[in-house]
């Protein structure tokens, strides 16, 4: 599945889509360390003077073009409540390919961008990079995969590494001591499993052990039994699953974990995917009580509304990260900054204000986003500990 190229940075490529309540699941998720560097570099730019920004997206793809509608609504509309920031925008087509996206890349630059917003795809994405790297132009990708990030690339999608550390913290600010993690015995589950390690080690929290299953119910089962087991014997007071809400595997684990011994009165159920997507989950055994993140659910609603009453339908759940781009080059550029879409302007300490809260690009081309921690309780998702609306207090 993975091709890894020596070039600046190696490249993944982009998982398959998922059809799940979410829709269609653009970006590919991948935990390996980022291979790129602080980035320092970008065009000077006149902030008085419109801005031209290149957006690329998968427009002729047919299984994609949905999702770069509302990837390009997004940008429109982030664009139209910009205060004293002028965006020339230009919109090219990737058709979803990897070379196409290189090619287009260049010739946006070519045509006088400054930055690129895009693409979608973790493979296009760093393709973009690599074309423009020599131009000195920034690309503000939509991936969530850190592997690609580094250079001239910025990754704006929430990646594992990002969900699993803030559980992790607040599991440490709980007591929690100790964590079983059950993943899937897949790319994404090995991701979600080393995320969820680094996180566990970063908090103090020690990993007892890791149990994959293969999707079925005979290797549903055997891992659950093997879960229970070490939860009962070693006394583990959590158990972190990777498992997509929407995976088939999701309701056999939440029923057949605490029929083994992984009792929720006793464990602490975390999820590294959002819960609230699937509500006939929250009957389950294993749901009462479960942890899992959120976005700030009223700068979400915001933005939904808004971009329901531009277009006349709801956005993409991948949209806001358009809006999130324009969002970061308007802040830099309406302070009258000339480095505004440099590396040093982007990667500012106290980041942004986007779709659904605050977030900031990271030297390294990765992201940090403020998260909620909820939970599932009588049937109902509850806030357990709010978004934080600023960095550097709890919740990073």
């Amino acid at each position: 599945m993975f091709a890894f190229l020596t070039t600046v940075r190696k490249a993944v490529r982009p998982a398959a889509f998922a059809f799940a309540a979410f829709g269609l699941v653009a970006c590919d998720a991948s935990m390996m360390s980022s291979v790129g560097g602080g980035n320092s570099g970008g065009p000077k730019i006149d902030p008085n003077k419109p801005i031209q920004v290149a957006l690329l997206v998968p427009k002729s793809d047919p299984g994609a073009g949905p999702v770069a509608q509302a990837l390009e609504n997004a940008t429109r509309l982030a664009i139209s409540e910009l205060n004293g920031v002028t965006i020339d925008l230009k919109v090219y087509d990737t058709a979803g390919n990897t070379g196409t996206a290189a090619a287009q890349a260049q010739r946006a630059v070519d045509e006088g961008a400054r930055v690129i917003l895009g693409p979608l795809f973790g493979e296009a994405a760093n393709a973009a990079g690599l074309a423009v790297t020599d131009e000195g132009v920034n690309v503000l990708s939509f991936s969530n995969n850190p592997s690609i990030a580094g250079g001239n690339v910025f990754v704006l999608g929430t990646s594992f590494a990002n969900t699993a550390q803030r559980l992790m913290q607040y599991g440490k600010r709980q007591g929690k001591k100790s964590v079983v993690i059950v993943h899937s015995n897949d790319v994404p589950g090995q991701f979600g499993k080393a995320a969820i390690e680094q996180a566990a080690t970063s908090a103090g929290i020690r990993v007892v052990s890791a149990e994959g299953y293969t999707l079925s119910v005979e290797g549903v089962s055997a891992t659950a039994q093997a879960a229970g087991g070490v939860i009962q014997q070693a006394g583990v007071d959590s158990v972190f699953i990777t498992t997509e809400a929407t995976n088939a595997a999701m309701p056999m684990l939440l029923n057949m974990l605490p029929a083994n011994g992984a009792d929720p009165a006793s464990t602490q159920y975390i999820g590294l995917t959002r819960w609230d997507v699937r509500p006939d989950l929250y009957d389950l055994p294993g749901a009462e009580g479960a942890w899992f993140t959120l976005p700030n659910r009223a700068q979400q609603e915001s933005f939904n509304n808004r971009y329901a009453a531009a277009y006349g339908a709801a956005p993409h759940p991948l949209a806001g990260l358009a809006y999130d781009g324009i969002a970061a080059i308007g802040a830099l550029a309406s302070q009258g900054r000339g480095d505004a879409l440099t590396g040093n302007a982007l990667t500012r300490s106290t980041g942004f204000n986007g779709v659904s809260g605050v977030f900031r690009l990271m030297p390294d081309g990765t992201n940090q986003r403020g998260l909620a921690v909820a939970t599932i309780r009588n049937q109902q998702v509850v806030i357990l500990d709010p978004a934080p609306n600023s960095f550097g207090g709890p919740g990073f």
